[in-house]
Protein backbone atom coordinates (compact mmCIF):
# COMPACT_ATOMS: atom_id res chain seq x y z
CA UNK A 1 0.00 0.00 0.00
CA UNK A 2 1.39 3.42 -1.01
CA UNK A 3 0.94 6.02 1.70
CA UNK A 4 0.31 9.64 0.73
CA UNK A 5 2.96 12.00 2.04
CA UNK A 6 0.85 15.15 1.76
CA UNK A 7 -2.86 14.32 1.42
CA UNK A 8 -5.06 16.91 -0.24
CA UNK A 9 -8.25 17.48 1.75
CA UNK A 10 -11.28 19.08 0.13
CA UNK A 11 -12.69 21.35 2.86
CA UNK A 12 -16.33 22.38 2.38
CA UNK A 13 -18.08 25.12 4.31
CA UNK A 14 -19.80 28.49 4.15
CA UNK A 15 -16.91 30.93 4.14
CA UNK A 16 -19.14 33.97 4.65
CA UNK A 17 -20.25 32.78 8.11
CA UNK A 18 -17.52 30.36 9.18
CA UNK A 19 -14.32 31.92 7.89
CA UNK A 20 -12.53 31.72 11.25
CA UNK A 21 -13.37 28.05 11.63
CA UNK A 22 -12.30 27.26 8.07
CA UNK A 23 -9.01 29.16 8.51
CA UNK A 24 -8.38 27.14 11.67
CA UNK A 25 -9.11 23.90 9.80
CA UNK A 26 -6.67 24.88 7.06
CA UNK A 27 -3.96 25.50 9.64
CA UNK A 28 -4.65 22.18 11.40
CA UNK A 29 -4.56 20.22 8.16
CA UNK A 30 -1.25 21.86 7.23
CA UNK A 31 0.17 21.10 10.67
CA UNK A 32 -0.84 17.46 10.23
CA UNK A 33 1.05 17.32 6.93
CA UNK A 34 -1.86 17.78 4.55
CA UNK A 35 -3.07 20.47 2.17
CA UNK A 36 -6.49 22.10 2.51
CA UNK A 37 -8.37 22.75 -0.72
CA UNK A 38 -11.25 25.10 0.03
CA UNK A 39 -14.70 24.88 -1.55
CA UNK A 40 -16.99 27.75 -0.56
CA UNK A 41 -20.72 27.01 -0.53
CA UNK A 42 -21.89 30.41 0.70
CA UNK A 43 -24.96 31.89 -0.96
CA UNK A 44 -25.41 35.51 0.16
CA UNK A 45 -21.98 36.66 1.31
CA UNK A 46 -18.35 36.24 0.34
CA UNK A 47 -15.52 34.82 2.46
CA UNK A 48 -12.65 37.12 3.46
CA UNK A 49 -10.26 34.86 1.54
CA UNK A 50 -9.97 33.41 -1.96
CA UNK A 51 -11.22 29.80 -1.95
CA UNK A 52 -9.88 27.36 -4.50
CA UNK A 53 -13.48 26.80 -5.69
CA UNK A 54 -15.81 29.69 -5.02
CA UNK A 55 -19.59 29.81 -4.88
CA UNK A 56 -19.83 30.81 -8.54
CA UNK A 57 -18.04 27.63 -9.63
CA UNK A 58 -20.31 25.57 -7.35
CA UNK A 59 -23.41 27.22 -8.83
CA UNK A 60 -22.11 26.63 -12.34
CA UNK A 61 -21.77 22.91 -11.56
CA UNK A 62 -25.52 22.97 -10.76
CA UNK A 63 -26.07 24.58 -14.19
CA UNK A 64 -27.21 27.88 -12.73
CA UNK A 65 -25.80 31.08 -11.24
CA UNK A 66 -25.36 32.19 -7.66
CA UNK A 67 -27.77 35.06 -8.35
CA UNK A 68 -30.49 32.64 -9.42
CA UNK A 69 -29.79 30.44 -6.43
CA UNK A 70 -30.11 33.41 -4.07
CA UNK A 71 -33.43 34.31 -5.71
CA UNK A 72 -34.72 30.71 -5.79
CA UNK A 73 -37.27 31.22 -3.04
CA UNK A 74 -35.87 30.40 0.39
CA UNK A 75 -32.81 29.06 2.18
CA UNK A 76 -33.90 25.46 1.69
CA UNK A 77 -34.13 25.71 -2.09
CA UNK A 78 -30.91 27.73 -2.23
CA UNK A 79 -28.89 25.21 -0.24
CA UNK A 80 -30.41 22.31 -2.17
CA UNK A 81 -29.08 23.84 -5.38
CA UNK A 82 -25.70 24.47 -3.79
CA UNK A 83 -25.65 20.84 -2.63
CA UNK A 84 -26.31 19.72 -6.21
CA UNK A 85 -23.42 21.82 -7.47
CA UNK A 86 -21.11 20.79 -4.63
CA UNK A 87 -21.62 17.07 -5.13
CA UNK A 88 -21.18 17.31 -8.90
CA UNK A 89 -18.07 19.45 -8.57
CA UNK A 90 -16.58 17.25 -5.85
CA UNK A 91 -17.05 14.09 -7.88
CA UNK A 92 -15.55 15.71 -10.96
CA UNK A 93 -12.54 16.92 -8.97
CA UNK A 94 -12.03 13.53 -7.36
CA UNK A 95 -12.21 11.73 -10.70
CA UNK A 96 -9.57 14.14 -11.99
CA UNK A 97 -7.30 13.30 -9.05
CA UNK A 98 -7.51 16.74 -7.44
CA UNK A 99 -8.07 15.64 -3.82
CA UNK A 100 -7.76 12.56 -1.62
CA UNK A 101 -10.38 13.07 1.12
CA UNK A 102 -13.11 15.48 2.17
CA UNK A 103 -13.94 17.33 5.36
CA UNK A 104 -17.14 19.37 5.66
CA UNK A 105 -18.45 21.41 8.56
CA UNK A 106 -21.89 22.71 9.35
CA UNK A 107 -25.09 22.82 11.31
CA UNK A 108 -28.25 21.49 9.73
CA UNK A 109 -27.67 23.40 6.49
CA UNK A 110 -24.03 22.47 6.05
CA UNK A 111 -24.65 18.88 7.10
CA UNK A 112 -27.51 18.52 4.62
CA UNK A 113 -25.16 19.58 1.81
CA UNK A 114 -22.22 17.51 3.11
CA UNK A 115 -24.26 14.30 3.14
CA UNK A 116 -24.94 14.70 -0.59
CA UNK A 117 -21.27 15.26 -1.35
CA UNK A 118 -20.24 12.23 0.71
CA UNK A 119 -22.69 9.99 -1.15
CA UNK A 120 -21.32 11.19 -4.49
CA UNK A 121 -17.82 9.92 -3.66
CA UNK A 122 -16.77 6.26 -3.95
CA UNK A 123 -16.32 4.01 -0.96
CA UNK A 124 -12.73 4.16 0.25
CA UNK A 125 -12.48 7.93 -0.15
CA UNK A 126 -12.31 9.31 3.43
CA UNK A 127 -15.41 11.41 4.15
CA UNK A 128 -15.50 13.32 7.42
CA UNK A 129 -18.27 15.65 8.60
CA UNK A 130 -18.02 17.84 11.71
CA UNK A 131 -21.66 18.54 12.48
CA UNK A 132 -23.76 20.04 15.25
CA UNK A 133 -26.32 17.28 14.51
CA UNK A 134 -24.00 14.27 14.28
CA UNK A 135 -25.71 11.06 15.48
CA UNK A 136 -29.07 12.82 15.55
CA UNK A 137 -32.33 11.25 14.38
CA UNK A 138 -32.59 14.30 12.11
CA UNK A 139 -30.18 12.44 9.81
CA UNK A 140 -32.17 9.74 7.97
CA UNK A 141 -30.37 6.47 7.26
CA UNK A 142 -30.70 6.73 3.50
CA UNK A 143 -28.62 9.94 3.49
CA UNK A 144 -25.57 8.29 5.06
CA UNK A 145 -22.72 7.12 2.82
CA UNK A 146 -21.42 3.62 3.49
CA UNK A 147 -18.13 4.78 5.03
CA UNK A 148 -19.10 8.21 6.37
CA UNK A 149 -17.30 9.42 9.50
CA UNK A 150 -18.87 12.08 11.72
CA UNK A 151 -17.88 13.95 14.85
CA UNK A 152 -20.22 15.96 17.03
CA UNK A 153 -19.18 19.58 16.62
CA UNK A 154 -19.56 20.73 20.22
CA UNK A 155 -19.37 24.50 20.58
CA UNK A 156 -19.71 24.92 16.83
CA UNK A 157 -22.64 27.29 16.51
CA UNK A 158 -20.98 30.69 16.37
CA UNK A 159 -17.28 31.45 16.29
CA UNK A 160 -14.15 29.77 17.56
CA UNK A 161 -13.67 28.72 21.16
CA UNK A 162 -11.50 26.18 22.94
CA UNK A 163 -14.18 23.46 22.76
CA UNK A 164 -14.75 24.08 19.08
CA UNK A 165 -10.99 24.02 18.38
CA UNK A 166 -10.63 20.73 20.20
CA UNK A 167 -13.27 19.09 18.00
CA UNK A 168 -12.10 20.57 14.70
CA UNK A 169 -8.46 19.70 15.38
CA UNK A 170 -9.48 16.08 15.96
CA UNK A 171 -11.45 16.09 12.72
CA UNK A 172 -8.46 17.44 10.80
CA UNK A 173 -6.08 14.89 12.27
CA UNK A 174 -8.55 12.10 11.57
CA UNK A 175 -9.16 12.98 7.94
CA UNK A 176 -5.45 13.49 7.16
CA UNK A 177 -4.62 10.20 8.84
CA UNK A 178 -7.42 8.43 7.01
CA UNK A 179 -6.26 9.84 3.66
CA UNK A 180 -2.77 8.52 4.34
CA UNK A 181 -3.84 5.02 5.27
CA UNK A 182 -7.13 4.37 3.43
CA UNK A 183 -7.28 1.24 1.30
CA UNK A 184 -9.83 1.43 -1.51
CA UNK A 185 -11.77 -1.80 -2.07
CA UNK A 186 -10.11 -3.61 -4.96
CA UNK A 187 -10.96 -7.29 -4.93
CA UNK A 188 -9.45 -9.79 -7.33
CA UNK A 189 -12.62 -11.88 -6.98
CA UNK A 190 -16.31 -11.15 -7.59
CA UNK A 191 -17.83 -9.62 -4.44
CA UNK A 192 -20.93 -11.14 -2.86
CA UNK A 193 -22.84 -9.26 -0.16
CA UNK A 194 -24.57 -11.13 2.64
CA UNK A 195 -26.80 -9.81 5.42
CA UNK A 196 -27.09 -11.35 8.87
CA UNK A 197 -27.87 -10.42 12.46
CA UNK A 198 -25.04 -11.89 14.47
CA UNK A 199 -24.45 -15.62 14.53
CA UNK A 200 -26.36 -16.17 17.79
CA UNK A 201 -29.58 -15.13 16.01
CA UNK A 202 -28.84 -16.13 12.40
CA UNK A 203 -26.01 -18.61 11.99
CA UNK A 204 -26.06 -19.43 8.26
CA UNK A 205 -23.08 -17.18 7.52
CA UNK A 206 -20.80 -19.53 9.47
CA UNK A 207 -21.22 -22.13 6.70
CA UNK A 208 -22.18 -20.00 3.70
CA UNK A 209 -19.25 -17.57 3.86
CA UNK A 210 -16.45 -20.18 3.63
CA UNK A 211 -18.39 -22.14 1.02
CA UNK A 212 -18.64 -19.06 -1.20
CA UNK A 213 -14.98 -18.24 -0.60
CA UNK A 214 -14.05 -21.76 -1.69
CA UNK A 215 -15.97 -21.04 -4.89
CA UNK A 216 -13.75 -18.02 -5.55
CA UNK A 217 -15.79 -15.12 -4.17
CA UNK A 218 -15.09 -12.38 -1.68
CA UNK A 219 -17.95 -12.22 0.84
CA UNK A 220 -18.87 -8.99 2.63
CA UNK A 221 -21.25 -9.53 5.56
CA UNK A 222 -23.48 -6.67 6.74
CA UNK A 223 -25.00 -6.48 10.24
CA UNK A 224 -28.69 -5.64 9.84
CA UNK A 225 -29.13 -3.34 12.80
CA UNK A 226 -30.08 -0.32 10.72
CA UNK A 227 -26.83 1.10 9.46
CA UNK A 228 -25.45 -2.21 8.20
CA UNK A 229 -28.31 -2.57 5.76
CA UNK A 230 -27.92 1.07 4.83
CA UNK A 231 -24.27 0.53 3.94
CA UNK A 232 -25.18 -2.46 1.78
CA UNK A 233 -27.92 -0.53 -0.01
CA UNK A 234 -25.53 2.36 -0.65
CA UNK A 235 -22.94 0.10 -2.26
CA UNK A 236 -25.57 -1.87 -4.18
CA UNK A 237 -26.95 1.35 -5.67
CA UNK A 238 -23.50 1.88 -7.19
CA UNK A 239 -23.44 -1.70 -8.55
CA UNK A 240 -20.75 -2.76 -6.11
CA UNK A 241 -21.68 -6.45 -5.90
CA UNK A 242 -21.82 -9.42 -8.27
CA UNK A 243 -24.67 -10.92 -6.23
CA UNK A 244 -26.46 -10.36 -2.93
CA UNK A 245 -27.58 -12.92 -0.37
CA UNK A 246 -30.04 -10.73 1.51
CA UNK A 247 -31.06 -13.26 4.12
CA UNK A 248 -31.86 -10.95 7.06
CA UNK A 249 -34.72 -8.54 6.36
CA UNK A 250 -35.32 -7.34 9.89
CA UNK A 251 -34.68 -3.73 8.85
CA UNK A 252 -37.55 -3.92 6.36
CA UNK A 253 -39.87 -5.08 9.12
CA UNK A 254 -38.59 -2.39 11.48
CA UNK A 255 -39.22 0.37 8.96
CA UNK A 256 -42.74 -0.84 8.24
CA UNK A 257 -43.62 -1.05 11.95
CA UNK A 258 -42.21 2.37 12.83
CA UNK A 259 -38.98 1.34 14.57
CA UNK A 260 -36.02 3.73 14.48
CA UNK A 261 -33.74 0.72 13.91
CA UNK A 262 -34.20 0.79 10.16
CA UNK A 263 -32.26 1.45 6.97
CA UNK A 264 -34.71 3.74 5.21
CA UNK A 265 -37.71 3.16 3.00
CA UNK A 266 -35.62 1.89 0.07
CA UNK A 267 -34.26 -1.15 1.91
CA UNK A 268 -34.46 -4.23 -0.39
CA UNK A 269 -34.82 -2.05 -3.49
CA UNK A 270 -31.40 -0.85 -4.67
CA UNK A 271 -30.00 -4.21 -5.76
CA UNK A 272 -33.05 -4.81 -7.94
CA UNK A 273 -32.79 -1.36 -9.49
CA UNK A 274 -29.09 -1.90 -10.18
CA UNK A 275 -29.69 -5.26 -11.85
CA UNK A 276 -27.88 -7.34 -9.21
CA UNK A 277 -29.15 -10.93 -8.77
CA UNK A 278 -30.46 -11.63 -5.26
CA UNK A 279 -31.16 -14.64 -3.10
CA UNK A 280 -33.47 -13.41 -0.36
CA UNK A 281 -34.78 -14.91 2.88
CA UNK A 282 -36.89 -13.46 5.71
CA UNK A 283 -34.36 -13.71 8.51
CA UNK A 284 -35.67 -12.08 11.73
CA UNK A 285 -38.61 -10.24 10.15
CA UNK A 286 -40.73 -11.26 13.15
CA UNK A 287 -38.85 -8.94 15.49
CA UNK A 288 -39.53 -5.24 16.10
CA UNK A 289 -36.44 -3.59 17.56
CA UNK A 290 -36.40 -0.63 19.90
CA UNK A 291 -33.85 1.02 22.23
CA UNK A 292 -33.55 -1.07 25.38
CA UNK A 293 -32.98 2.08 27.42
CA UNK A 294 -36.48 3.37 26.59
CA UNK A 295 -39.79 1.98 27.86
CA UNK A 296 -41.25 -0.78 25.71
CA UNK A 297 -43.64 0.78 23.15
CA UNK A 298 -47.26 0.42 24.23
CA UNK A 299 -48.22 -1.65 21.19
CA UNK A 300 -45.53 -4.21 22.09
CA UNK A 301 -46.12 -4.45 25.84
CA UNK A 302 -47.93 -7.79 25.72
CA UNK A 303 -45.74 -9.35 23.01
CA UNK A 304 -42.91 -11.89 23.52
CA UNK A 305 -39.78 -9.89 24.43
CA UNK A 306 -36.02 -10.37 24.25
CA UNK A 307 -33.29 -7.97 25.40
CA UNK A 308 -30.08 -8.34 23.39
CA UNK A 309 -28.09 -5.91 25.54
CA UNK A 310 -28.46 -2.49 27.20
CA UNK A 311 -28.84 -0.83 23.79
CA UNK A 312 -31.21 -3.05 21.86
CA UNK A 313 -34.35 -5.05 22.64
CA UNK A 314 -36.96 -6.79 20.49
CA UNK A 315 -40.55 -7.92 20.68
CA UNK A 316 -42.46 -9.97 18.14
CA UNK A 317 -44.84 -8.30 15.70
CA UNK A 318 -48.48 -9.30 15.50
CA UNK A 319 -49.79 -11.68 12.81
CA UNK A 320 -51.48 -8.87 10.85
CA UNK A 321 -48.21 -6.91 10.80
CA UNK A 322 -46.37 -9.96 9.49
CA UNK A 323 -48.85 -10.34 6.66
CA UNK A 324 -48.28 -6.69 5.79
CA UNK A 325 -44.52 -7.21 5.91
CA UNK A 326 -44.83 -10.23 3.61
CA UNK A 327 -46.74 -8.22 1.03
CA UNK A 328 -44.23 -5.37 1.19
CA UNK A 329 -41.30 -7.75 0.66
CA UNK A 330 -43.03 -9.29 -2.35
CA UNK A 331 -43.77 -5.87 -3.83
CA UNK A 332 -40.15 -4.77 -3.50
CA UNK A 333 -38.84 -7.95 -5.11
CA UNK A 334 -41.38 -7.82 -7.94
CA UNK A 335 -39.78 -4.65 -9.32
CA UNK A 336 -36.24 -6.08 -9.48
CA UNK A 337 -34.43 -5.83 -12.81
CA UNK A 338 -32.47 -9.05 -12.25
CA UNK A 339 -33.25 -12.60 -11.11
CA UNK A 340 -34.53 -13.03 -7.56
CA UNK A 341 -35.01 -16.22 -5.55
CA UNK A 342 -36.89 -16.14 -2.26
CA UNK A 343 -36.16 -18.94 0.22
CA UNK A 344 -38.99 -19.41 2.72
CA UNK A 345 -37.98 -21.48 5.77
CA UNK A 346 -41.36 -22.55 7.18
CA UNK A 347 -39.68 -24.05 10.25
CA UNK A 348 -38.59 -20.70 11.68
CA UNK A 349 -36.74 -17.52 10.80
CA UNK A 350 -34.43 -16.74 13.74
CA UNK A 351 -32.91 -18.57 16.68
CA UNK A 352 -35.22 -17.23 19.38
CA UNK A 353 -38.44 -18.26 17.60
CA UNK A 354 -37.80 -21.95 18.31
CA UNK A 355 -40.03 -23.77 20.79
CA UNK A 356 -38.94 -22.93 24.33
CA UNK A 357 -37.20 -19.70 23.30
CA UNK A 358 -38.31 -16.19 24.30
CA UNK A 359 -39.77 -15.20 20.92
CA UNK A 360 -41.54 -18.44 20.05
CA UNK A 361 -44.75 -17.42 18.24
CA UNK A 362 -46.11 -20.17 15.96
CA UNK A 363 -49.27 -18.23 15.13
CA UNK A 364 -47.28 -15.27 13.85
CA UNK A 365 -44.90 -17.48 11.88
CA UNK A 366 -47.80 -19.31 10.23
CA UNK A 367 -49.41 -15.99 9.28
CA UNK A 368 -46.21 -14.80 7.62
CA UNK A 369 -45.49 -18.06 5.79
CA UNK A 370 -49.04 -18.29 4.47
CA UNK A 371 -49.03 -14.70 3.20
CA UNK A 372 -45.58 -15.08 1.67
CA UNK A 373 -46.66 -18.15 -0.30
CA UNK A 374 -49.39 -16.20 -2.03
CA UNK A 375 -47.54 -12.87 -2.32
CA UNK A 376 -44.48 -14.07 -4.23
CA UNK A 377 -45.22 -14.20 -7.96
CA UNK A 378 -43.12 -15.22 -10.98
CA UNK A 379 -40.58 -14.33 -12.21
CA UNK A 380 -39.42 -14.27 -8.57
CA UNK A 381 -38.57 -17.87 -7.64
CA UNK A 382 -40.14 -19.23 -4.45
CA UNK A 383 -38.25 -22.00 -2.65
CA UNK A 384 -40.12 -23.18 0.44
CA UNK A 385 -38.43 -25.57 2.85
CA UNK A 386 -39.87 -27.10 6.00
CA UNK A 387 -36.69 -26.49 7.97
CA UNK A 388 -35.48 -23.61 10.14
CA UNK A 389 -33.34 -20.80 8.72
CA UNK A 390 -30.49 -21.96 10.99
CA UNK A 391 -30.35 -25.41 9.42
CA UNK A 392 -28.13 -27.30 7.01
CA UNK A 393 -31.11 -27.63 4.67
CA UNK A 394 -31.43 -23.86 4.40
CA UNK A 395 -27.74 -23.46 3.60
CA UNK A 396 -27.92 -26.22 0.99
CA UNK A 397 -30.91 -24.54 -0.66
CA UNK A 398 -29.14 -21.17 -0.88
CA UNK A 399 -25.96 -22.71 -2.26
CA UNK A 400 -27.93 -24.78 -4.75
CA UNK A 401 -29.59 -21.66 -6.19
CA UNK A 402 -26.28 -19.79 -6.24
CA UNK A 403 -24.44 -22.61 -8.05
CA UNK A 404 -27.26 -22.93 -10.59
CA UNK A 405 -27.07 -19.20 -11.30
CA UNK A 406 -23.29 -19.38 -11.75
CA UNK A 407 -23.69 -22.23 -14.22
CA UNK A 408 -26.33 -20.22 -16.10
CA UNK A 409 -24.12 -17.11 -16.21
CA UNK A 410 -26.47 -15.05 -14.01
CA UNK A 411 -23.71 -14.69 -11.43
CA UNK A 412 -20.11 -14.35 -12.70
CA UNK A 413 -17.88 -17.33 -11.96
CA UNK A 414 -15.59 -17.08 -8.98
CA UNK A 415 -11.82 -16.80 -9.24
CA UNK A 416 -9.00 -18.09 -7.12
CA UNK A 417 -7.57 -15.29 -5.01
CA UNK A 418 -4.25 -13.85 -6.06
CA UNK A 419 -1.44 -14.27 -3.56
CA UNK A 420 -1.27 -11.40 -1.09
Amino acid sequence: MTKLAHPRILVIGTGDTKADELHFIGDCIAAAGGEAIMMDVSVLGDPPYAPHYDKHVVAQAAETTIEKIADSGDENSAMSLMALGAKRLARRLYDSGDFDAMLAIGGTMGTDLALDVAQALPIGVPKFVASTIAYSHLVPPERIAADLMMILWAGGLYGLNSTCKSVLSQACGAVVGAARSAMKPRSDRPVVAMTSLGKSCLSYMVELKPELERRGYEVVVFHTTGMGGRAMESIAAKKGFAAILDLSLQEVANQLTGSVVNSGADRLENAGKAGIPQIVAPGAIDMVDFPAWLPTPNELLERPYHAHNRLLASATSRPDDRRRIARAIADKLASAQAPVAFVLPAGGIQQWDREGEALHDPEGLAAFVGEMRSAIKPPVELHEINDHINSAAFNATVLGIFDRWVEAGIVPAGRASAAT
